[in-house]
């Protein structure tokens, strides 16, 4: 694997060392070849058990990319356009004006429904049928269209029953199926996770400033209206079975080296296997919805269902695409030097730093 191998492995070594983090791995294939599976630390201290390439990770919305790629892989086989309006796959979802609100909303976070129903519990969070009818039901927070705000959990319940009632199958299913099976690593990425599975999971603990940062916030905040705090993600929240063996496709369950691995099929061919077309990959990946965002108030700019942008990139990287997750783990996709990029990890942080420094040696040295 060569000196990204050693570079990445250095770093990752050194981040443990030093306390920033409990467990990492780092994966890095460029075109279409694994050239970097770094890991260091503990994947559970209880036990001290350690993490290895096929560790598993709940990282939260860099599940919102595979998500993303299930759409597209049915949109390639004409199963729908992203011009198609939802309501004619759910017609449910017309409700309160929406029957305009696109595949191409949902996936550019323009939708206008950022909010789980009001009053969801965590126990609600697991109910699919439940959760997607109070979206359906929902009125928009604006018209579709006219604005972006990060609908951290509708985002993967919309998409989701997009794809079931287009296929029939949950989305979970459909991931098995056409991108984890056929790339190989149908034991390291999911939606809901099976519990006899859970032992391979690297438990999630948070850093100390955490408690103390969402503490200080306003109740009021626009993102605590989408979803109360009791839903905001955390160890608490991210270690509990009944989300962990749900699915729930905001976020994902998933090794470093999996979704680097899908990532790598979206910008071209792995071992034989290619999810999208070149033509695709373009549209995919090309500006398609930017602004302030309407719930966290950030700049904001998106493709087709992902983040547009390298982390730690100090200008605009065209053809740089991918999600981050909440506690600092990070899976891309970059056109221009055919490179796909995860890091995962166990500690929840709050901020990108970790992600960041491993970014900058794969993509500037």
């Amino acid at each position: 694997m060569g000196d990204v191998q050693k570079r990445v492995q250095e770093a990752a070594d050194r981040l443990v060392e030093d306390g920033t983090e409990r467990g990492i791995q780092v994966a890095v294939y460029r075109h279409g070849e694994q050239i970097a599976d770094a890991v260091a630390g503990v994947a559970d201290p209880a036990t001290g058990r350690v993490v290895t390439p096929g560790t598993v990770f709940y990282n939260f919305s860099i599940g919102k990319g595979a998500a993303a790629a299930v759409a597209h892989i049915l949109a390639e086989r004409g199963l729908f356009t992203y011009d198609t309006p939802v309501a004619e796959l759910w017609p449910e979802f017309a409700a309160h004006g929406k029957g305009g609100v696109t595949v191409r909303h949902a996936l550019t976070h323009a939708a206008g429904v950022p909010g789980v129903p009001p009053g969801t519990t965590v126990e609600g969070l697991c109910d699919w049928d439940r959760v997607c009818a109070g979206i359906a039901a929902a009125e928009p927070w604006w018209e579709p269209g006219t604005q972006v705000g990060y609908h951290a959990y509708t985002f993967g319940y919309i998409v989701g029953e997009i794809v079931r009632r287009a296929t029939g199958k949950p989305i979970s299913v459909v991931l098995r199926e056409e991108v984890a099976e056929p790339l190989g690593v149908a034991d390291e990425i999911y939606f809901g996770m099976p519990e006899s599975e859970h032992h391979r999971l690297a438990p999630l603990e948070d850093a100390e400033s955490t408690g103390a940062m969402m503490a200080s916030m306003p109740p009021d905040l626009p993102m605590f209206k989408a979803g109360g705090p009791e839903l905001w993600p955390s160890a608490a929240l991210g270690n509990r079975t009944d989300i962990l063996v749900s699915d729930i496709p905001a976020g994902g369950k998933t090794s470093a080296r999996a979704i680097a691995r899908m990532y790598a099929a979206l910008l071209g061919e792995v071992d034989g296997v290619r999810l999208i077309s070149p033509g695709r990959l373009r549209e995919v990946s090309s500006p398609a919805a930017e602004g302030v965002d309407a719930v966290f108030g950030n700049e904001s700019r998106w493709g087709l269902g992902y983040a547009l942008g390298r982390p730690g990139a100090t200008e605009d990287v065209p053809g740089a695409f991918g999600m981050a997750g909440a506690g600092g783990s990070y899976a891309l996709a970059d056109i221009s030097t055919g490179t796909a990029l995860a890091v995962t990890k166990n500690r929840l942080s709050l901020d990108f730093s970790t992600v960041n420094q491993i970014s900058k040696l794969v993509f500037e040295t």
